[in-house]
C-alpha cells in the first residue's frame, strides 16, 4: 500500500508524529478530523488525485482590498461586486479579497477576529454574493494576531485555551539567526496576569506571533478554513506561512514543522468535497518558494515572486537578460500544482526575491530609478544588525513612466508589455487592482497614514473613477481597456492553461523576451514575443522553427505570419502571440 492509498487518517497520523512527535498521534489525528469536517459535514472517500483541473485558460485574478472603492455611503463591498460586474466580468474570474476581517494595523494583516467580516467593509452576505460569481480567494493570517485582539487579550488575563497560543522568548536567548522582514525589535514585553512576559513579534509590535507547539492554535485555525469555505471560499492564502513555526537560536523561517503543517493542510483540502487551492506566501529567494511545493504535496499553488524585480528591471533596463536566465532555469510546477504570476500586490516589489539573480549593482540601478518616479525604498534587519533594502514601495504602473535612461513617451506600451508578460507564462495571472487602474503613486496616502506601503494603498472615489473610465482619454480607462481585452483574448488560448508546455525562446537578442506555450493536447502552439525595449526590433522567422503548411498568425494584430518569411518585426514595447489556431 503507497502513501497515497492509505487511509486518511494514518496518513493524518504521519504528519501529526513529525509535527508534535511527543503527543498521542490517533487522539490529535481525530481531533484534526473533527475540526475540518465537524458534525453535519461530509469528506471525500478517495483523496482528490492529482491533475490539471484545478484551474484553466479561463482563470485570471485581480487582488483588491475590500475598500479600494468607495462613495461614503455604500458598503465598499458592494461597490467592489459592482465594479466586478460592471468592468471584469469576462476578463477576471477570481477575486483575492485582502483580509475582511476586523484589524488594528497593517491594513488589515493584524486581524482581531477571524470569525466576523469588519463591519466597515459590510458582512457574511456581501462576501456570499461575490463568492456566487467569482472564485473567492481569503487570506489565512496564521502566523499572527492583533495585540489588541481578543486571543491576545485573554492571553495575557491568563484564560484558556488561550494562555498557551503565543510564542514566548528569554531575551537572553540568542536570536542573532532570526530572518526577519523588518526593523523593529524581535521581542514585545508585555504584563499578564502570570508576570511580564517577552512574545515574539516576527513583523510588529502589533502582530503578535501565535505558538503552533500548541496543537489547539492549528485545531482552531483548521475550524477557521471550514467557516470561510463554508462561506464560498475556494482559495485560501497562507500568509507568511514561513515564519509559522519557531526555534530560538535557528532562522525560525522554513523549519521542517512548517512544512508539515503545510502538508497536513493539502491533505484535508484534497479529501474536501468543495474544491478548495491551497496557496502559500513566501517572499524569498527561489530555491525557498519552490520549497512550498514539497514533492507536489504541499502548496497547490505559490507565488512566482523573482517575476516582479526582474519584469520591472527588464522593461526599465531594456533587456530580457536576467529575465530570461531565470525564467529557463525555472522547473514546471508539479502535477496538480501552479504559479501564480503576478508584478504588483498590496505590498512593496520584493527585491529578496531577486537575490542571486539580479546583480548588486543592476538592484541598485531599479532602486535609484523608483525613487526618480517618487517611489519609496523599505528596509529589513540582517543577522548582523545591519540593514537592505528588503522592498520597493510604488505602484507598477507609476514605476513604468521612466527607464534607466529616464522618461518618454512610451509609459502606456511599456506598462501594458509588463502586463502581458504575465499573461503569457506558465501559471495563473494575478493583477492587483491598481495596476489595472493605472493608480499613480499615493504621496498624500503616505503621508496621511505613516507607512510607505500606503503609496500603492489608494482608495478611489466610485463616481470619480467612472467618470475616468468613462472618459476614453484617460491613463485609467485605456489601461483598463488594453488589459481586459488581452484578457478575454487569452481565456479562450488552450496554450495559455497554467500547466501547458513551456520553453524559453532566445532570440539572440536581449531586447525580446519570449516564451513558447504548447497545449496539453498539444494541438495550439503560441510563441509569446514582447519587445521589453524602445526600440524596433526585427527577428528572423527561421529563429522560431514555425511548422510550414500551417496558417500563422499573430493573435493581438490579427496579421499572418509567413513561416517561411524572411523577418518579424516589433515596435518599440510591441508583443505578438503568434499561434497556429484561433
Amino acid at each position: 500500500m503507497t502513501e497515497r492509498t492509505q487511509p486518511l487518517s494514518r496518513r493524518v497520523q504521519h504528519l501529526v508524529a513529525q509535527i508534535y512527535p511527543d503527543l498521542d498521534a490517533a487522539m490529535l489525528s481525530a481531533q484534526i478530523l473533527d475540526a475540518f469536517w465537524p458534525e453535519g459535514t461530509e469528506r471525500r472517500k478517495r483523496g482528490r488525485a492529482r491533475g490539471n483541473t484545478l484551474w484553466s485558460e479561463a482563470d485570471a485574478l485581480v487582488i483588491t482590498y475590500g475598500n479600494s472603492i468607495i462613495d461614503g455611503a455604500h458598503k465598499p463591498l458592494d461597490l467592489l461586486n459592482d465594479f466586478l460586474h460592471r468592468y471584469l466580468r469576462g476578463a477576471v474570474n477570481c477575486v483575492h479579497i485582502l483580509p475582511f476581517f476586523p484589524y488594528t494595523s497593517d491594513d488589515g494583516f493584524a486581524v482581531s477576529d477571524f470569525r466576523m467580516v469588519n463591519p466597515q467593509l459590510g458582512d457574511w452576505p456581501d462576501i456570499n454574493r461575490i463568492a456566487a460569481d467569482f472564485k473567492l480567494m481569503s487570506d489565512l493570517v496564521l502566523n499572527h494576531v492583533s495585540s489588541q485582539g481578543k486571543w491576545f487579550n485573554a492571553y495575557r488575563q491568563g484564560q484558556q485555551p488561550y494562555d498557551k497560543f503565543f510564542f514566548e522568548a528569554d531575551p537572553a536567548d540568542d536570536h542573532s539567526m532570526v530572518v526577519r522582514p523588518r526593523t523593529t525589535p524581535l521581542l514585545r514585553r508585555v504584563d499578564t496576569t502570570n508576570g511580564p512576559r517577552h512574545v515574539w513579534c516576527t513583523f510588529s509590535h502589533d502582530q503578535i506571533d501565535l505558538d503552533f507547539r500548541n496543537p489547539e492554535v492549528l485545531l482552531e485555525f483548521l475550524r477557521i478554513i471550514r467557516l470561510h469555505v463554508d462561506n464560498g471560499v475556494e482559495i485560501i492564502r497562507l500568509d507568511a506561512v514561513a515564519f509559522l513555526w519557531k526555534e530560538p537560536g535557528s532562522p525560525s523561517i522554513h523549519l521542517p514543522q512548517t512544512h508539515a503543517v503545510v502538508q497536513l493542510m493539502r491533505l484535508l483540502c484534497d479529501f474536501a468535497r468543495e474544491k478548495i487551492i491551497l496557496l502559500t506566501e513566501t517572499n524569498v529567494p527561489k530555491a525557498e518558494n519552490l520549497s512550498y511545493f514539497g514533492q507536489g504535496d504541499e502548496a497547490h499553488a505559490i507565488y512566482n515572486f523573482p517575476l516582479p524585480p526582474l519584469i520591472l528591471h527588464a522593461m526599465m533596463s531594456g533587456s530580457a537578460q536576467y529575465l530570461r536566465r531565470w525564467q529557463r532555469g525555472m522547473p514546471p510546477a508539479p502535477m496538480g500544482c501552479a504559479y501564480l504570476n503576478f508584478t504588483a500586490s498590496h505590498d512593496g516589489i520584493g527585491m529578496r526575491p531577486a537575490e542571486g539573480l539580479l546583480p548588486e549593482d543592476e538592484k541598485q540601478q531599479v532602486i535609484d530609478t523608483v525613487r526618480d518616479i517618487g517611489g519609496l525604498v523599505s528596509m529589513r534587519t540582517l543577522p548582523d544588525g545591519g540593514q537592505s533594502p528588503y522592498e520597493l514601495n510604488t505602484t507598477f504602473y507609476a514605476a513604468m513612466a521612466r527607464t534607466f535612461k529616464g522618461a518618454d513617451a512610451y509609459h502606456f506600451d511599456r506598462f501594458i508589455c509588463s502586463q502581458t508578460i504575465v499573461m503569457s507564462l506558465e501559471g495563473i495571472p494575478a493583477f492587483y487592482i491598481h495596476s489595472l487602474l493605472a493608480t499613480p503613486n499615493d504621496l498624500d496616502g503616505v503621508e496621511h497614514r505613516g507607512m510607505n506601503r500606503a503609496i500603492n494603498r489608494h482608495r478611489w472615489d466610485y463616481p470619480q473613477l467612472r467618470d475616468l473610465l468613462d472618459d476614453a482619454d484617460t491613463p485609467q480607462a485605456q489601461v483598463l481597456d488594453a488589459l481586459t481585452a488581452r484578457l478575454k483574448l487569452r481565456k479562450r488560448q488552450t496554450a495559455f492553461h497554467p500547466n501547458a508546455t513551456q520553453f524559453t525562446v532566445n532570440m539572440g537578442d536581449d531586447r525580446i523576451f519570449g516564451v513558447w506555450r504548447q497545449s496539453l493536447d498539444r494541438h495550439q502552439s503560441i510563441f509569446a514575443l514582447h519587445n521589453i525595449s524602445d526600440e524596433t526590433v526585427t527577428i528572423s522567422s527561421e529563429a522560431l522553427n514555425l511548422i510550414e503548411d500551417v496558417a500563422w498568425h499573430d493573435l493581438l494584430s490579427g496579421e499572418g505570419v509567413d513561416p517561411l518569411g524572411p523577418e518579424i518585426t516589433l515596435e518599440p514595447y510591441q508583443c505578438r502571440w503568434i499561434s497556429n489556431r484561433n
